[in-house]
């Protein structure tokens, strides 16, 4: 079908939608109903972004690799992250009026943050990495989901409205950890 390794995901979603996994596969997120003789047209319209997209999952890949945690490490992140992301959710959840059904601190490296459909909010370790503006912003972001289960304007209408500068904090998590 073409030079990469294609993913195809089916749902109930109304858009297609691109991405890029750590293994460097093209997911293609499309909704159920979209025709399986346009996906062809769909890669080849979109060849140059996933190419460039690839080469910046590779990169990113490299620098990863260039410094892996111990389990020391590890450890010490966790138990940092059990003390610090509590404290940092009951802040802002007195400050937004919204309150998660649990907080659990896990090892996922593909995301920072998640708000179920109970409620209850995960952070990863790897948070510990960031400095405390993105820590907190990632937090809010969490917060919000709790009202807006989605990346709605009403969203981020709700992470304005506590922190203005959420973009510029957003930014901090794309950079390089701090160690």
């Amino acid at each position: 079908m073409s030079e990469y390794d294609v993913k195809i995901v089916r749902s109930d979603r109304r858009t297609c939608a691109i991405q890029i996994d750590r293994d460097l596969t093209v997911v293609l997120r499309l909704p159920k109903n979209y025709p399986e003789s346009r996906i062809p047209e769909l890669l080849r319209q979109y060849d140059a972004w996933i190419k460039k997209h690839i080469e910046i999952m590779r990169l990113k890949n490299e620098a990863r690799t260039e410094y892996e945690l111990t389990d020391d490490d590890i450890k010490r992140l966790t138990e940092l992250a059990r003390r610090v992301i509590p404290e940092k959710v009951k802040h802002y959840s007195k400050i937004m009026g919204l309150t998660p059904t649990g907080v659990k601190i896990t090892s996922a490296h593909s995301r920072f943050g998640s708000c179920s459909g109970k409620n209850s909010l995960c952070f990863s370790y790897i948070l510990m990495r960031y400095p405390d503006e993105a820590i907190d912003y990632v937090v809010v972001h969490e917060l919000a989901h709790i009202k807006h289960h989605n990346h709605s304007r009403s969203f981020y209408s709700l992470v304005g409205k506590y922190m203005p500068d959420y973009r510029e904090r957003e930014k901090l998590l794309r950079g390089t950890p701090e160690f």
